[in-house]
């Protein structure tokens, strides 16, 4: 629980004493809905809200440069808005562990506030300061919201593991209580007894840095389709719910052409980085559906976008090993192929199949991609035709994707490569005739593969069955000017589900030590107990590598299959 781990106390505990305090962004780059800032600020004197750049994120390779602009243009929207309530935002360099110490000191600080963040690396570096915070008699203030819910509440609820199934979490979350309203946004009329101390040369220590000052090359950067911050993301939030209740009527709209291009409603950048708040977006719905459909109760399908990304933090949340293969108790150790040069083909759009390589343009150009060209580039990458493993993919997202959140990221791979939460296997999308459903003239290749742009709609999908005179009217030689396939993928997509079907086929029957191993655990009380039993498990069934386990629920339609890999070795 939370309250266990970062003691939350009321501000009033600090008596008479002066209280300087700051509130230390991260996610949650907003003023609306943000319970720790607010409850930081009741009773104190002064109050710096800083960001702190740790080097070890700026220096690191696997960020791209539209994910640093889109921070610092949330940063930089955050300091405009702070500046119209009186005060500022304090960016300063450093690792926490090493910047904290110095800033009690320095400003005498006696609170310290953030919001809570569930991922393992979080929670670690958190315990860090709440230890530095203690031993320097600073308060610490956290409020959960950057999820809806109260993860850990959900996991008790479940028996005190992760529910490891999109349904089992439905079922849990209609147990939970309701969701807690957001707070009101900070304003001036809240925080105008609490000062914020702010120098003359303020912009030249704790300014927001450009791209430029960070090591990146701007030249030939075009316009940022995305632009950070929460006042960019609060207008999204209205144009999202005018066309959601006006063009859908709250059905899924069907795909189209222009489906797969960046979207002015398009919200997952914003709630990744808490520009816009997961609960004011899930209030705003509700209040929406209820005057649309007068007042009848909404579905949970309603909110799809927001609960899939609330399972997969709830199945991240104790899980440090989430993102990879090894130590990870929720995924199949599948015996992927290494293969950098396939990879790198597929990561710079170079496999020579239009729809793959335009997916991978857009997303280097722009930072992001329609949910459903992630499936088909994440299936195309791993059990569909290249057999390159899923965290390799996840790293190309990791750097290019504007939206990707550590848990909701690797959680997608897992699931879209059949290692964990799904095993339908045998489903792939084709390269060639998924695209050519959605966009049937070709026009979104044409927009990010202008090489192809003279291609009737004919082979614009598969321009290397058009015939010569055609390639050459196009003046687009293909194995020339455009890469030739670099799989086949009927003869690669079949290759793949048959060592996909025998993957599943030893994990449900094991027979290396000439018997048979089927454990059946079942669903008592709407638990899921086999991680809890698996390290039993292990020490019963030393010499077994793969195991089984069937989790029957009381109807038929809640039983499911999960299949554990264990790599365990013989003593």
């Amino acid at each position: 629980d939370i309250s266990e781990t970062f003691p939350v106390t009321e501000p009033s505990s600090l008596g008479d004493m002066v209280v300087n305090t700051i509130h230390w962004f991260r996610k949650g780059l907003r003023l609306h809905d943000n319970p720790a800032l607010r409850d930081s600020i009741r009773g104190a004197e002064s109050l710096r809200c800083i960001y702190i750049l740790d080097p070890w994120f700026a220096g690191s390779s696997n960020v791209g440069i539209n994910r640093w602009r889109f921070l610092l243009q949330c940063l930089e929207d955050l300091d405009a808005s702070l500046r119209k309530i009186n005060s500022r935002l304090f960016v300063i360099r450093g690792q926490p562990t090493d910047v904290f110490p110095r800033l009690f000191k320095e400003w005498k600080i006696k609170r310290l506030s953030y919001e809570y963040d569930s991922e393992p690396f979080g929670k670690e570096r958190d315990a860090a300061i709440q230890k530095l915070a203690s031993e320097a008699g600073v308060e610490v203030m956290v409020r959960i919201s950057h999820t809806l819910y109260n993860l850990d509440k959900i996991i008790e609820l479940n028996g005190g593991q992760p529910p490891l199934t999109y349904k089992r979490f439905q079922a849990l979350i209609n147990r939970m209580d309701p969701v807690e309203l957001p707070v009101e946004t900070i304003t001036f009329e809240v925080i105008k007894r609490c000062l914020t101390p702010i120098s003359d040369d303020h912009d030249d220590k704790f300014g927001v840095p450009s791209l430029e000052e960070l090591g990146f090359e701007t030249e030939g950067l075009s316009t940022a389709v995305w632009p950070g911050g929460e006042t960019e993301a609060l207008m999204r939030l209205e144009r999202h719910l005018e066309r959601k209740a006006w063009v859908a009527n709250f059905e899924r709209p069907r795909m189209n052409a222009n489906s797969l291009l960046a979207s002015p409603t398009g919200l997952s950048p914003y709630l990744r980085f808490g520009c816009l708040s997961c609960r004011l977006f899930y209030f705003k719905l509700t209040d929406l559906y209820r005057k649309v459909k007068k007042n009848s109760t909404p579905p949970l399908s309603l909110y799809g976008q927001l609960l899939w990304r609330e399972f997969f933090y709830t199945t991240a949340t104790n899980n440090p090993c989430f993102d990879k293969m090894d130590g990870n108790p929720v995924c199949v150790q599948i015996p992927w192929d290494r293969n950098p040069e396939a990879l790198a083909k597929w990561a710079e759009g170079r496999t020579g199949f239009p729809w793959i390589d335009a997916v991978m343009t857009q997303l280097r150009q722009e930072g992001w991609i329609h949910h459903l060209a992630r499936h088909a580039v994440a299936c195309f990458l791993t059990r569909g035709d290249l057999w390159i493993s899923w965290e390799e993919g996840m790293k190309v997202f990791e750097e290019l994707l504007l939206d990707a959140d550590w848990s909701v990221n690797a959680g997608s791979w897992m699931w879209l490569s059949c290692s964990s939460f799904f095993q339908q296997f045998f489903h792939c999308y084709c390269p060639v005739g998924f695209g050519r459903r959605t966009d049937p003239n070709g026009d979104y290749i044409r927009r990010y593969l202008p090489i192809l742009r003279g291609f009737p709609a004919k082979y614009i999908y598969d321009p290397w069955t058009a015939p010569d005179e055609v390639q050459k009217t196009a003046k687009c030689i293909v194995g020339v000017h455009y890469p030739k396939p670099m799989v086949n993928h009927a003869e690669a997509s079949r290759i793949n589900i048959e060592r996909m079907k025998q993957i599943y086929q030893q994990l449900s029957c094991y027979r290396g030590l000439g018997r048979s191993i089927a454990i059946d655990l079942f669903l008592q009380d709407g638990v899921e107990t086999f991680i809890f039993i698996n390290s039993l498990i292990k020490l019963l069934l030393c010499h077994t590598d793969a195991l089984h386990f069937t989790l029957s629920g009381k109807e038929a339609d809640e039983t499911i299959s999960v299949a554990l890999l264990l790599s365990v070795k013989p003593n």
